[in-house]
């Protein structure tokens, strides 16, 4: 190793966080015991729009694309750690950070069962998303309150692991491509005295992570992207507050370190968690110490590479639940440099993406909150 890693940009938990967003919300539609922390208007409707992969920085780099995205209002969030959409949507979903609701990233471990949940295809039949996400959602509080609580997305998730992790309490309306997802959000936002819909849409994201986040693909798509939010704003009811954000930004790292080809990487390991730019290492029995050193002499030029105690310490994902510490890694390595840690062998697909996210670095930690008001 030889050089000190830069000061860990901590996602802004409490102050500007996209776990504050869905409070701040309920806040707005007037659910009682909720903060506002993002001063949010009181309005009768709200509808949050979550582009993913859309972030801060790719979208002011790219006004040109979304000229009706550049247009509106806003700033950014710190969307939490890590960066990914498992643990962006638990915060949207619960108002709370990664380590209050477990969903801790893309692969964590499953505390005392020696294997690892894959929490975006939880293909597990034996983990129960109501116990492994336990926290009550925000759809729930609003529902409780005599809210009309919807969650517009493609029926392909519906029924899913993750979304009975972050999505129960709302209505699953199906849309399976951007004319429905406009023509739900509107039937959903025009019912009850008060509603409350959540819409999702992954095809940025994907293309992203296909092509790259610097490929002419991508802002292609988001000029799709930007016409979906224009439609969906032209349809909003009186009394409505659009929200539009996303779970994470998103980068193309060129070098690749692969874990399955660096014996010093292996040595000492349990099993390999987390994703590309967020490492989760789970060593063997007495091993944790030796792998740390191991890690930080390889990468420590190029990633933080942290003990699961000084990570939590330092704040990175919030106050950890104490049931939910045995998920993250004995030791966790997050590239702040043009890199990604990849393995070929265990992840074979995961490791030829071109976009990546899952780092504490401001292209792929900042997403924009961006308003539309109709009074």
């Amino acid at each position: 190793m030889s050089a000190s890693p830069p000061p860990v940009p901590v996602p802004r938990y409490g102050a500007g966080a996209l776990a504050d967003l869905p409070p701040s919300v309920l806040a707005g539609l007037g659910v009682p015991g909720t903060q506002n922390v993002l001063g949010l208007p009181r309005l009768p409707r709200a509808c949050v729009l979550i582009i993913d992969g859309l972030g801060w920085e790719l979208l002011r780099a790219h006004p040109e694309d979304a000229p009706f995205l550049a247009s509106l209002p806003g700033g950014p969030l710190t969307a939490g750690f890590p960066a990914t959409t498992v643990a962006s949507l638990g915060s949207l979903a619960t108002g709370l950070p990664p380590g209050g609701h477990g969903l801790l990233g893309v692969q964590v471990a499953i505390p005392g069962a020696g294997r690892l949940l894959n929490c975006l295809r939880w293909k597990d039949p034996d983990i129960d998303p109501v116990t492994f996400q336990p926290a009550p959602t925000v759809y729930q509080k609003a529902a409780a309150d005599g809210v009309n609580v919807s969650y517009v997305a493609l029926g392909f998730y519906r029924n899913t692991g993750l979304s009975i992790a972050t999505a129960r309490g709302a209505t699953y309306r199906p849309a399976d491509d951007m004319g429905e997802l406009v023509g739900r959000t509107q039937q959903a936002l025009r019912e009850g005295e008060r509603s409350f819909v959540t819409v999702y849409h992954a095809d940025l994201d994907a293309t992203g992570h296909r092509y790259g986040s610097g490929s002419a693909d991508w802002r292609f798509q988001l000029r799709f992207v930007d016409l979906l939010a224009e439609r969906i704003a032209s349809v909003l009811p009186s009394g409505t507050g659009l929200y539009i954000t996303a779970d994470h930004g998103m980068v193309d790292p060129t070098e690749r370190v692969d874990f399955d080809t660096v014996a010093e990487l292996q040595a000492g390991v349990a099993m390999l968690g987390g994703d590309a730019r967020c490492r989760y290492v789970y060593a063997q029995d007495g091993a944790a110490g030796d792998v740390l050193a191991a890690w930080q002499e390889l990468l420590g030029d190029r990633a933080w590479v942290y003990t699961r105690e000084d990570a939590v310490a330092e704040g990175w994902f919030g106050p950890v639940e104490p049931d939910m510490l045995a998920r993250i890694g004995d030791v966790i390595a997050v590239p702040y440099a043009d890199m990604a840690i990849v393995a070929s062998r265990l992840e074979p697909l995961a490791s030829l993406m071109t976009g990546m996210h899952g780092s504490l670095v401001p292209a792929e930690q900042l997403v924009p909150l961006l308003r539309v008001t109709r009074e």
